[in-house]
């Protein structure tokens, strides 16, 4: 499950929506709903980030939270480390081989550390 999904998910719940209803409303397929909830489909675009935006009436902090939920459900990554020390590349290959394994709090760890990294 992605982090917009989780999130559609509870909201949904909040507001006692069925996903086949929330997908009638908004024109799309229950199907697709269903897999962007459980993280089989890709990110959504920006004009379905804002459909559900619209469809759950959420503003300001609220609004902003699903659009940046949005942008860090992708649930496939590539990286490029082309050019990157050899240590990156080794800790990329490592995370990708090992992230299925890794315990929640090693989540949390690694989430906190790449959190506090300056944005440029």
């Amino acid at each position: 499950m992605t982090p917009l999904g989780k999130k559609i998910r509870q909201l949904r719940a909040d507001k006692a929506v069925s996903q086949k209803q929330m997908a009638s409303d908004l024109h799309i397929s229950p199907a697709y709903l269903s897999a962007l909830e459980h993280g089989h489909r890709g990110q959504p675009t920006w004009a379905l980030v804002q459909k559900v935006i619209s469809y759950f009436n959420l503003i300001w902090d609220d609004a902003e939270e699903i659009e940046q939920l949005a942008r860090e459900s992708r649930p496939k990554i590539t990286l490029d480390t082309s050019g990157l020390s050899p240590e990156a590349v080794i800790m990329a290959n490592q995370l990708a081989d090992n992230i299925r394994r890794l315990a929640p709090d090693h989540i949390a760890e690694i989430t906190k550390i790449l959190s506090n990294i300056p944005k440029k």
